[in-house]
């Protein structure tokens, strides 16, 4: 039958293209939104307890409107804000009186403040943090800081200590836990449930939101990455005292009893609830909304939107800088080659800081002379630079890139008469840099760089590596090569897992069982087609039928085991989290699973298929960076 309000003469408009059809839909969906005035996420607040209070919009229903409305230009983030602050590590429990920490192999009672300190070493005695000089020495160091008079009198060396009895008893408290029977730890679980209910949530202009991490940093020692100069230092209790509260005016949550916040303030251009400043390096920690709230999604996709704006500008900007590597003046060349680094190998811009505050981490403005070498030939390739430094978290980076000829000569000028020690930009600040950013572009910072950058290379990656025919986990594996390039090129890197030899030798046990399924499926239907041969029955050709597909069925499990062991080995000393996290724009990963039909939740895990809501609702196949 015709179209309603067409004849069969006049079959009406021709149908639309599918890109049209979808842009189509977009326009009538951003009307309708616009004139039902939906708010980001409308879950008013519920009476506790209530099922519409825990009420989640599943991602396929996300309105793209969501995404769109309310915003401010005024730097005004929110109108009125409630929540009732950060919920505190519970008090120190002292130990059983059966339990003892001995000194010199005589058991010594120590003060409650020198015992959890104590307590705090005595679980990492098994980690190979507590074997490294630096880590006991900070500890011991700090450890004689909470101790009496009496106590730091008579001890006097960490290798006479023996916390062997306190590890034990957390270890076999932990074993407890495990075995706990299930009501008992259903219950735990309810009252976990009750404080998230309770601590977890805010009210941002009258719409409920879920906050980030709501718990304020237990006390414990500190780790760093790397080799971290105050790697075992104590970080301290955090108290109410030590606590800013950011929320409306007259409406601040109430302090634990007996106690009062450092300050309560009321500052609405900012997203954050509570904050307080760490003791080991001095910085400023946040309780901030969850990254599938309003707020932090439209940051996020701010933050995309501003590298794809260089993506528009990137052609000039290399020209720009390029032609200022013959320049006269000095300062323009450094600040051209340090771009070209920020740029060509996404290096972070590098921050001053004090003497003997923190590692001495170094980024491209930073960097010493001591941290390059110049090699004219190396390994067939002209132009070489090596590069040997401590980046952000003390992860070292090195790296060997052949650079533009005009790029090296530029080195052997800026090294000329230095010592290893001098900076080699010594004309370039981070604080300049910044400001050339800026001139280039509003908004650019090296950041953006290393965001257009990361975005760029996946795109380009998927766009080379994945098949169309290939099986889904090829398809997987592929995703994953492209996520790779990108934290090579970010310096992403990891020790290898403490469990990648036993994993790894857990899958090649499976692979060597599905061979052996393989050989005898085979041979089975070996046996099978002879009796076919012989006989030419239905039963056989059936028979035959059936061990076909058995063998199919084995052959693409054992290829798909193979492939996670190729994934597995690939990705042993590379850590593709943080970039997939902060560095690529979510809507490439979405329009790929969408354009070679891979359900998104191989790719993204629960959080972060709630961080990236925003990209899911919005982005179709035909998306491009």
């Amino acid at each position: 039958h015709s179209p309603a309000g067409h004849s069969e003469e006049d079959p009406g408009p021709p149908p639309l293209h599918p890109r049209a059809l979808r842009e189509e839909r977009r326009r009538e969906q951003r009307e309708l939104h616009g004139k039902q005035k939906v708010g980001f996420r409308d879950k008013r607040i519920h009476p506790r307890g209530s099922g519409s209070s825990r009420m989640m919009l599943t991602l396929s229903k996300l309105p793209l409107a969501r995404w769109e409305e309310e915003k401010r230009d005024d730097g005004v983030k929110w109108h009125k804000l409630h929540h009732k602050g950060p919920y505190f590590a519970p008090p120190y429990e002292p130990l059983p009186s059966s339990v003892k920490f001995y000194y010199n192999g005589r058991p010594m009672k120590l003060s409650r403040a020198a015992e959890e300190v104590a307590t705090f070493f005595a679980k990492m005695l098994d980690h190979d943090y507590a074997r490294k000089k630096i880590f006991r020495d900070n500890f011991f160091c700090d450890w004689m800081q909470v101790m009496t008079p009496q106590e730091r009198k008579k001890i006097k060396d960490l290798k006479r200590c023996d916390f062997s009895d306190i590890r034990n008893y957390f270890l076999e408290k932990q074993e407890a836990q495990k075995a706990l029977p299930k009501e008992e730890k259903q219950r735990l679980k309810e009252e976990a449930e009750r404080i998230q209910e309770e601590y977890g949530y805010c009210v941002i202009d009258g719409h409920r939101e879920k906050i980030g991490n709501f718990r304020t940093e237990p006390p414990g020692l500190f780790r760093g990455r790397g080799n971290h100069p105050k790697m075992g230092m104590l970080k301290k209790r955090i108290m109410p005292e030590d606590i800013i509260i950011n929320c409306s005016k007259f409406k601040g949550p109430r302090p634990p009893r007996g106690h009062k916040w450092r300050e309560i303030r009321c500052d609405n251009t900012v997203t954050w609830l509570a904050s307080w400043t760490e003791n080991i390096q001095g910085s400023i920690r946040y309780i901030m909304l969850n990254p599938s709230s309003k707020l932090k999604g439209e940051k996020d996709w701010q933050k995309y939107e501003v590298a794809r704006r260089l993506k528009t500008l990137i052609h000039r900007i290399r020209r720009q800088y390029r032609a200022d590597w013959k320049s006269k003046e000095l300062k323009k060349r450094q600040i051209s080659v340090a771009l070209y680094f920020i740029d060509k190998l996404a290096l972070r811009a590098g921050n001053e800081k004090e003497e003997g505050e923190t590692a001495d981490t170094v980024g491209c403005c930073s960097l010493r002379v001591e941290h390059i070498a110049l090699h004219s030939r190396q390994g067939g390739k002209e132009n070489v630079v090596e590069f040997d430094f401590l980046g952000k978290d003390c992860i070292r980076y090195y790296n060997k890139v052949s650079v533009e000829k005009q790029v090296f000569k530029n080195l052997k000028l800026f090294m000329e008469e230095k010592e290893p020690g001098d900076n080699l930009f010594d004309k370039l600040s981070t604080a300049m840099l910044n400001k050339h950013l800026q001139d280039l572009m509003d908004g650019l910072t090296a950041k953006v760089f290393r965001t257009y950058n990361a975005s760029i290379t996946l795109q380009e990656q998927l766009e080379d590596l994945t098949n169309e025919k290939d099986s889904l986990a090829a398809k997987l594996l592929s995703y994953n090569r492209a996520n790779r390039a990108v934290a090579v090129l970010c310096n992403h890197q990891r020790a290898t897992p403490k469990t990648y030899e036993k994993s790894m030798k857990n899958l090649q046990a499976k692979i060597d069982a599905r061979k052996d399924q393989l050989a005898d499926a085979k041979a089975r239907l070996r046996k099978a087609r002879a009796e076919l041969k012989c006989k030419k029955e239905a039963k056989s050709k059936a028979a035959v039928e059936k061990k076909k597909k058995l063998v199919k069925k084995i052959e693409e499990q054992l290829a798909k085991l193979k492939l996670q062991a190729t994934d597995k080995e690939e990705n042993k000393q590379i850590a593709m989290g943080t970039s997939k996290l902060n560095y690529l724009d979510p809507r490439i990963t979405v329009a790929w699973c969408k354009r070679f039909d891979v359900p998104i939740e191989k790719v993204y895990n629960k959080t972060q298929r709630e961080k990236f809501a925003w990209a899911i609702a919005m982005a179709e196949e035909d998306f491009v960076f």
